[in-house]
């Protein structure tokens, strides 16, 4: 039995971390297919650009803000549902990451991490529900990482966050059910970002370098997961590879990046004491 696809033209959709990365490549790939997008960041002269770049045949609009703020996260579902008309989609792209072992992390910045990445969506996506469950054929859609199925050295702090996210959206897949809001959780493995330009601490480190994913084409499969009603994509081929590992050869995994932690820590210079 064929399932129907949901139809993006006319959808009216949240969508955080606009300003760059995955987030702004998918507020432009569901407004090339209809919807009508809120986009938010931190940075407004980048939603600016966004909001003037060529929308298709949805629009873009968009709002300025810390959405780790409760009052910013309030009055943007507030501002989507009066100039939308309503809301039907939420797509939790906002985030961001620390690097350093987590006996060198202060518990501020493990704070700042997760409230990025997992309190600022879950609390975003508990404000949209009202209007959500008013929508017409709703949507979650949290944005995570391949790290929240299997984590890596150097990134504890994000590793539980989005581990964590994902726990949610299973829990939030099945609560939400009733209400005719599907979820989707998306693990994005190495993709063209500013992540890595906007660590909160650290720098770097150096397997992090390589080929990654464009970020149009992340969005393209995030807008198409959204349209075939998937529950959860992994998208890419290097992510999937991963994903594969994670559930057959976790071992294999920690092999390997022990390697390369190791050989990370022998190539730092050694600091004398003063």
């Amino acid at each position: 039995m064929s399932i129907r696809r949901r139809r993006l033209a006319g959808q009216r959709v949240i969508v955080t971390g606009a300003s760059s990365g995955v987030g702004r490549a998918t507020a432009l790939e569901l407004a090339r297919r209809g919807a009508h997008v809120m986009a938010t960041a931190r940075r407004a002269d980048r939603l600016k650009e966004l909001a003037a770049a060529p929308a298709g045949a949805g629009s873009i609009i968009h709002e300025a803000g810390d959405i780790c703020d409760p009052a910013f996260r309030d009055r943007l579902v507030a501002t989507a549902t009066d100039r939308l008309g309503g809301l039907d989609g939420v797509v939790a792209a906002a985030g961001g990451g620390a690097i350093g072992r987590f006996r060198d992390l202060t518990a501020e910045t493990f704070a700042r991490i997760i409230d990025l990445d997992l309190v600022a969506p879950a609390e975003l996506v508990r404000r949209s529900l009202p209007h959500l469950a008013a929508g017409h054929d709703p949507v979650v859609v949290l944005v995570g990482s391949i790290l929240g199925l299997h984590p890596l050295p150097l990134h504890g702090d994000y590793c539980a966050a989005k581990a964590a996210l994902r726990s949610l959206a299973g829990t939030l897949r099945m609560e939400l059910a009733a209400d005719g809001i599907e979820v989707l959780l998306v693990n994005l493995g190495p993709t063209a970002s500013e992540f890595w330009d906007a660590l909160v601490v650290g720098q770097r480190p150096p397997w992090s370098r390589g080929r990654r994913m464009p970020a149009d084409r992340a969005a393209a499969a995030i807008a198409a997961g959204m349209e075939r009603r998937h529950r959860e994509i992994t998208p890419g081929w290097q992510a999937k590879g991963f994903a594969i590992a994670a559930r057959f050869l976790p071992g294999l995994i920690d092999r390997v990046a022990g390697r390369h932690l190791r050989a990370a820590v022998d190539a730092a210079p050694v600091r004398k004491k003063p």
